[in-house]
């Protein structure tokens, strides 16, 4: 059994050191600095959901999922970030995470469970087997995103 929970304000410093590792993995580039505000602010937000799991007292993984509400579908809930540190991997925690993400938003009333794959340059065509393992179906849709100034 693994030591999955929901992620509390005092694993911060934690969380913030596994989302650096992922998002240098997958190449994103948002700033640490960043990172650690978004962080605070999904931690404390109501209309998210961030869980972890332990492995002897240290965190080695997290899920952060998020809800909103629209036309089409009314409530909804998006996985938006899965990370699972390398030497934890393939031991199941992954399944865990969306599992638990999966039950939130059944519990929260959302429609369904969405999951956006980001390639950032990246072969990713083996993420998309994971998630359809646990249920996800491509629809087809595509994402598109415009910056906006602030």
């Amino acid at each position: 059994m693994s030591g999955l929970r929901v992620a509390e304000p005092a694993d911060l410093p934690a969380l913030l050191a596994l989302a650096v590792d992922f998002y240098a993995e997958d190449g994103f580039t948002t700033p640490t600095a960043k990172l650690a505000e978004h962080l605070a602010h999904l931690l404390a937000s109501p209309a998210a959901h961030a869980a972890v799991i332990e492995s002897s007292g240290t965190v080695v993984a997290f899920a952060i999922s998020t809800s909103s509400y629209g036309l089409e579908s009314g409530l909804i809930a998006e996985l938006e970030d899965l990370y699972v540190a390398p030497a934890h991997r393939r031991r199941g925690l992954a399944g865990e995470l969306i599992e638990d993400s999966a039950a939130w938003a059944t519990g929260i009333g959302a429609a369904h469970l969405e999951i956006v794959i980001a390639p950032n340059g990246q072969d990713v065509s083996h993420l998309f087997a994971i998630y359809r393992r646990f249920g996800f179906v491509d629809e087809g849709r595509r994402l598109l995103s415009r910056a906006t100034t602030r």
